[in-house]
């Protein structure tokens, strides 16, 4: 018999000896939430509940299965007969035994987004919609978009409206397409990832025989980070509890952050009100961080009106007050982390245990580039390198054949971009242009427009037009600020953007910022030779990845949630880059904000940095003074006693 009582704090054993009934479970950061997850399927087992009668949705297959196999270790007993998965793996299983009920074969196939992405495709040409030709959007974002409208059951004309407003014109193409890839699928009899859940529901609802049988199996039902499901979810493990209500949810209300990709923070906040007798327990004794970290945490998620209020408690002991650090400009900002990083390195803490968080991708730049000249190993955790990404390499080609017109490898990235130019096509462009003495003036050529494909001649008529109005620049303006604004607001790369990119927004936002930074230097020449040493620095660096394990994270706060270290540093901690700006506009933006900054901050467990840049400059409005973020000033002036400050302020203008 295990020793709950031994094993378990007083707030996780009050769960795990919970009888049944409809219990929220509001586990704060580092509260334990998954032992109390595992212990209560333990508990569940050793009261005689069968195995195959307890279901357990997590977001991820690794963590169910972690879970479980804890379970096992210590019951010392076999598990294997409970369902414990994702979402989409228990809708999949549920989904083989009665497809037919939905007029698929039992044998379904499950299609990748990449099958997904080719049945649009095909669907499209079907409608003879060419997206290269009328500037229809690529079939990835059609793809998205039939996703999120699903995920958030939204019409598409409302989602449309909300997220990507410049398609809205073309409403009644991408309804047929939807209409016409849901027709696919099902002659095919295929399903995609988002077909598991939306069928497994309309399973549910329409087979009252079914939803009676599977709720009678099921006498348990426990869910894991309850507060990133989405409406379709929420009803699955609704259903699935409804003949005993025995359905125990736990997540935190605070780290609800994923609504971009539809994740409804109403699922958890209006749990109460689905299940007036529910019982609601609170996780709140955190055994990752300082009390000096929390008391910054909670001071700041209580300015959050739509919440269940709870207060991390701290079990360690002492601990260094969080520090706020003022830089003279971004530049300096980098030169400190970097600097405190080395100094940390120095005092022998692990690399591994340090992260950088930032908000939105872009914010890393200056920081990628200073650890690159100090070699400070570092992994990124928030996408690829971000002078390697593929936006950044497009506009800085329209500069390198302006710096160097014979850059073959510029001129073919660039060629590549317009509509009908494949890889063929380019080889035959290509071999016109490079035998000539300026390829920037052969371009205009007759004899280039004779020797271009037909099909190819319009893309390369806008290219054409692209580089005229980037030559027409008086010289002191070809610098890469004004190109990357040119490319952005004259000529169709915006557009480029929002057709092959889901995220076109926070790509603009990137090149913006890099337009700013390349304002420190005076000549384009020197601005594209720091970006090439670079990258070919990461390379050298990357070589030497199997040798050198121990690495710097720098990620967004998103892709770090569920994850912690000893040192944290969040940069651009001022307003407008958190809460970003963008975000602000959408309903309810500046609390799931509050929220990502609550997060960032609860990952800290030794040390927490928290910095911002009081002078940022771009070419066109010059010297900029920023402001700490709302939710630094907020919280700044709460306490007069010097012990409860919640953090010390570093003030860094000179060379330190």
């Amino acid at each position: 018999m295990i020793d709950y009582e031994k094993e378990l704090n007083s707030e996780q054993y009050r769960v795990v000896m919970e009888a049944g009934g409809p219990l929220l479970v509001l586990a704060g950061a580092g509260s334990g939430k998954t032992r109390t997850l595992t212990y209560r399927v333990a508990r569940l087992l050793e009261n005689g509940v069968p195995p195959d009668r307890i279901l357990l949705a997590t977001f991820t297959n690794k963590a169910a299965h972690s879970m479980l196999n804890r379970v096992e270790s210590i019951l010392n007993s076999y598990t294997g007969k409970i369902l414990g998965g994702t979402f989409h793996h228990i809708a999949h299983i549920l989904l083989r035994s009665y497809a037919y009920r939905l007029g698929y074969n039992s044998n379904f196939t499950i299609v990748d987004s990449e099958d997904s992405r080719q049945l649009i495709s095909t669907c499209m040409a079907e409608l003879k919609i060419d997206p290269k030709l009328s500037k229809f959007p690529r079939s990835n974002v059609i793809s998205e978009i039939i996703g999120l409208a699903l995920n958030t059951q939204s019409t598409l004309e409302d989602l449309l409206q909300t997220r990507y407003p410049f398609f809205l014109h073309l409403i009644n193409e991408i309804n047929q397409i939807a209409c016409l890839y849901v027709q696919k699928k099902k002659d095919l009899s295929v399903m995609d990832f988002d077909d598991l859940l939306c069928n497994c529901r309309t399973l549910l609802l329409d087979n009252p025989d079914v939803l009676n049988k599977l709720s009678a199996r099921f006498e348990h039902v426990l869910v894991d980070e309850y507060q990133d499901t989405n409406i379709i979810q929420a009803d699955i493990v609704d259903l699935l509890a409804s003949a005993h209500k025995n359905l125990m949810v736990v997540g935190d209300d605070s780290q609800s952050i994923y609504s971009f990709r539809g994740a409804n923070f109403s699922n958890i906040i209006n749990f109460p009100n689905r299940y007036p007798d529910c019982k609601i327990f609170k996780l709140e004794t955190n055994y990752r961080s300082t009390p000096q970290i929390l008391h910054l945490a909670n001071l700041s998620i209580t300015n959050n009106e739509k919440q269940f209020p709870k207060e991390l408690r701290a079990v360690r002991q002492g601990g260094m007050r969080p520090v706020m650090v003022s830089a003279q400009n971004v530049l300096k900002q980098a030169d400190f982390v970097a600097q405190r990083i080395t100094e940390l390195a120095r005092g022998g803490v692990p690399l591994s245990e340090i992260a950088v968080l930032y908000r939105a991708h872009y914010h890393s730049m200056e920081l990628q580039m200073e650890f690159v000249r100090r070699n400070i190993p570092f992994e990124i955790r928030s996408g690829i390198r971000f002078f390697e990404q593929a936006h950044i390499k497009d506009v800085t080609s329209y500069m390198r054949i302006i710096v160097n017109p014979q850059d073959e490898l510029a001129w073919r990235r660039l060629l590549i971009m317009y509509p009908k130019v494949g890889k063929v096509t380019v080889e035959k462009l290509w071999k016109y242009l490079g035998r000539q003495e300026n390829p920037l003036e052969a371009i205009f050529s007759d004899e280039f427009l004779k020797i271009t494909p037909k099909q190819a001649k319009p893309g390369m008529e806008e290219c054409r037009n692209t580089i005229q109005v980037l030559l027409d620049l008086p010289p002191p303006e070809r610098i890469p600020e004004k190109i990357i604004e040119v490319l952005l607001n004259r000529t169709g790369y915006r557009i480029y953007l929002q057709d092959n990119y889901s995220d076109a927004s926070s790509r603009e936002d990137d090149l913006i910022q890099l337009g700013n930074f390349s304002a420190k230097f005076s000549r384009m020449e020197d601005f594209l030779n720091e970006l090439a040493l670079l990258t070919n620095m990461t390379k050298e660096e990357d070589h030497e990845e199997l040798k050198q394990e121990d690495k710097v994270i720098l990620s967004t706060i998103h892709q770090a949630k569920g994850l912690e270290w000893a040192y944290v540093f969040l940069i651009w901690c001022a307003d407008g880059m958190i809460p970003l700006q963008r975000a602000l506009k959408e309903p309810g933006g500046e609390e799931e904000e509050r929220r990502l900054f609550y997060v960032a901050v609860t990952r800290a467990k030794d040390q927490l940095y928290l910095s911002f840049p009081v002078i940022d400059y771009t070419r066109s409005s010059g010297a900029l003074t920023l402001s700490p973020s709302r939710f630094i000033r907020e919280i700044a002036p709460l306490s007069s006693d010097d012990k409860m400050r919640p953090f010390e302020h570093w003030t860094l203008y000179d060379e330190y």
